[in-house]
C-alpha cells in the first residue's frame, strides 16, 4: 500500500506548492499594497465612463433573447469544423450517414432561425 501511495506523492507536492505560492502572493499583496483609497478610486466605473444610472436597473428582455440566440447559433457553428474534420476519417458508409444526419440538423437549425426571424426576435428598435 505504501508503494501505491508513493505514486501520488508528486501530485501532493504540486498541490502543496500551488497552495503555498497562492497564499504567499495573497499575503504579500495584502501587506505591501498601498491602502490609501480616495473618492475617485472607489467610485463606480463602467467601460471608461462614469456610471450613467443605477446598476440594478432592468434590462430589456430582447437583450437576453439576442444573447441566447447568439450563443446557440455560435456554438452550433463552432461544432461544425471538428465534425467535418472527423467526418473525413470515417469509413464511407458511416461518413454518408453522418453527413445526412448533419444536413438534417442544419435544416432544423435553419428552420429555427427562420422562425425567430419571422417572429421579429432579431429586430432591435
Amino acid at each position: 500500500m505504501n508503494a501505491f501511495l508513493l505514486h501520488y506523492l508528486p501530485i501532493l507536492v504540486f498541490l502543496v506548492v500551488a497552495v503555498g505560492l497562492g497564499a504567499v502572493f495573497i499575503l504579500a499583496a495584502w501587506l505591501l499594497a498601498p491602502k490609501r483609497p480616495d473618492p475617485e478610486k472607489i467610485s463606480a466605473y463602467e467601460c471608461g465612463f462614469n456610471a450613467f444610472d443605477d446598476a440594478r436597473m432592468k434590462f430589456d428582455v430582447r437583450f437576453y433573447l439576442v444573447a441566447i440566440l447568439f450563443i446557440i447559433f455560435d456554438l452550433e457553428a463552432a461544432f461544425l469544423f471538428p465534425w467535418a474534420v472527423s467526418l473525413m476519417k470515417q469509413p464511407h458508409g458511416v461518413a454518408k450517414a453522418a453527413f445526412w444526419s448533419m444536413m438534417a440538423f442544419l435544416v432544423d437549425l435553419a428552420l429555427g432561425y427562420a422562425y425567430v426571424w419571422k417572429k421579429g426576435a432579431l429586430e432591435w428598435e
